[in-house]
């Protein structure tokens, strides 16, 4: 997959741009910097792959029954970072 907009992303993952919105005020998505822009305003953020396995993986998750809660938790035990 290509560097894409958010829109592209919540595409790929199935999902509206604010639930990818949503997952990042949760902590279940980074929200990767802004590319380019002028100073004033920021740039177009760009999402990778990584990105799109990880909304599948919480969509996947949400479906057999996860709570987003529960979703973090196995997200930060697949970073290897402990809590």
């Amino acid at each position: 997959m290509k560097p894409t907009t958010i829109a592209g992303l919540a595409k790929a993952g199935g999902v509206g741009v604010e639930t990818v919105r949503y997952y990042q005020r949760r902590g279940l998505l980074a929200e990767p910097p802004r590319a380019g822009g002028d100073g004033m305003r920021g740039g177009v953020r760009r999402y990778g792959t990584e990105d799109a396995r990880r909304l599948r993986f919480i969509r996947s998750a949400q479906t057999a029954g996860f709570t987003l809660e529960e979703i973090g938790e196995l997200l930060a035990l697949d970073s290897g970072h402990d809590h």
